[in-house]
C-alpha cells in the first residue's frame, strides 16, 4: 500500500524551501529532487529488457517509452553521459528498432492509436539528437527522424489535424491531442536540423484556430465535441512551439486555462495530468510571478501524491504515464531539453 503525505504538509515544505523573497533565485527545491530522483529510480527499474516501457495491458509501447524517454532526458543525462545514460541509450534502441520503411515509428498492428507514439517518439529522438556524439549514430537518428517527418506530412488529414491513425487509415478522422503531439514532434524535428515542410505547420496552426470556440477552448475535434481543458493547454504549447505568439488569439486561450486549470484541485474534466503536462509548459515559458505561484502549488499536490516507491498511479492509463508526465513537470525548470526553453 502506497502511503502518501498530506498536501498542506508539502505545501508548508515547498513554501519553507522557497521563502517568499527567494522564489525564482534558486528553483532546485531539495524536496522535489528527492522526490524526482525516487521517480527515476523506479521508471529506471521498470524499463524492458529491450528499452520500451508499456501503459496497462501492455498498451501503447511506442508512446511510454517516448514520454519515459523525455523525462530521463529533462534530468540531464544524455546517451553518453549521466547517470541514466544506459537507459537512454536503450530507449533509443528500442525506439529506432521500429521506424519503419514509410517512417512510421511504431507498429499499426498493435497499436490502436499509433500517431501518439510517433509523435512522441519524434519528440524524444529529436531532442536526443542535438546532444548525440557519435557520428554513425547521428546519421542513423538523421534518417528516422526525416523519414517520420514524411510519414507525418502524408498522415495529415485534410482539415490539417492528425488521428489516432494516419488519415487514410482512420478515413480522414482528426482529434486535438494526436495534432498537438505531431507539432511538437514536427518542432523538435525542426529544432534539430531535420527540414519540415512549412505548408504541414501552417495546416495545423490553421487546423488549432478552426477548432477554437468562442469561449477560447479548444473542441476536441474540427467537427465539434466540445472545448477541452487538456487539449487547449496543449494547443498552447503547440502554437508556441510552432513560433504563433499571436496578440489576440493565443490570450484568449490562456485565459480559458486559467479559468479551469489554475484551481489544481479542480479534477472534474478528463486528462487533469495530461492538461498539466501542457499547462505547466505553456507557464514556465510564460514565466514570472504567475509560472512561480503554480510551480509551487503543482510540486505541493505531486509531492503529496508520489506512492512510497517512487511512481504516480493516478490515471486508467497507467503508471508508467502518470509517473513520466509528473517527473516532466517537476523537471522543467532543469532547462535541459530544447523544446521546453524559454
Amino acid at each position: 500500500m502506497k502511503h502518501r503525505m498530506p498536501w498542506g504538509r508539502i505545501v508548508l515544505a515547498v513554501a519553507a524551501v522557497y521563502p517568499l523573497g527567494a522564489r525564482g533565485e534558486n528553483p532546485r527545491n531539495p524536496e522535489v529532487q528527492r522526490i524526482v530522483t525516487r521517480g527515476l529510480e523506479w521508471l529506471a527499474a521498470h524499463q524492458s529488457r529491450v528499452g520500451h516501457w508499456a501503459a496497462n495491458e501492455s498498451r501503447y509501447p511506442v508512446a511510454m517509452t517516448g514520454m519515459a524517454g523525455i523525462a530521463f532526458l529533462a534530468e540531464g543525462s544524455t546517451t553518453t553521459q549521466g547517470r541514466y545514460a544506459a537507459t537512454i541509450r536503450r530507449t533509443v534502441d528500442y525506439l529506432v528498432s521500429h521506424s519503419r520503411p514509410n517512417g512510421l515509428i511504431g507498429d499499426p498492428l498493435r497499436d490502436d492509436r499509433y500517431t501518439y507514439g510517433h509523435g512522441f517518439a519524434m519528440l524524444f529522438l529529436s531532442q536526443v539528437l542535438g546532444e548525440e556524439e557519435d557520428v554513425e549514430r547521428r546519421k542513423q537518428l538523421v534518417d528516422v527522424l526525416t523519414r517520420a517527418v514524411t510519414f507525418t506530412g502524408q498522415a495529415q488529414t485534410e482539415a490539417g489535424g492528425w488521428g489516432y491513425v494516419s488519415a487514410k487509415d482512420g478515413q480522414g478522422f482528426d482529434e486535438g491531442s494526436t495534432t498537438i503531439t505531431q507539432v511538437q514532434g514536427l518542432r523538435g524535428c525542426r529544432n534539430a536540423g531535420i527540414p519540415v515542410p512549412k505548408e504541414i505547420i501552417d495546416k495545423a496552426i490553421r487546423y488549432i484556430r478552426n477548432c477554437t470556440t468562442a469561449d477560447g477552448g479548444v473542441q476536441y475535434n474540427s467537427r465539434g465535441g466540445g472545448p477541452r481543458q487538456a487539449i487547449t493547454a496543449a494547443a498552447i504549447a503547440c502554437l508556441f512551439n510552432a513560433g504563433d505568439y499571436d496578440s489576440k488569439y493565443v490570450p484568449k486561450l490562456l485565459d480559458y486555462c486559467r479559468r479551469n486549470l489554475n484551481n489544481l484541485s479542480n479534477s472534474g474534466f478528463g486528462h487533469w495530468h495530461y492538461a498539466h503536462y501542457y499547462y505547466a509548459q505553456v507557464l514556465y515559458r510564460e514565466g514570472g510571478k504567475a509560472w512561480e505561484k503554480y510551480r509551487d502549488e503543482i510540486a505541493a499536490k505531486l509531492l503529496g501524491e508520489a506512492g512510497a516507491d517512487g511512481s504516480w498511479s493516478q490515471g486508467y492509463i497507467g503508471t508508467v504515464y502518470t509517473t513520466a508526465i509528473n517527473l516532466t513537470i517537476l523537471q522543467l525548470e532543469n532547462g535541459t531539453l530544447p523544446i521546453y526553453q524559454r
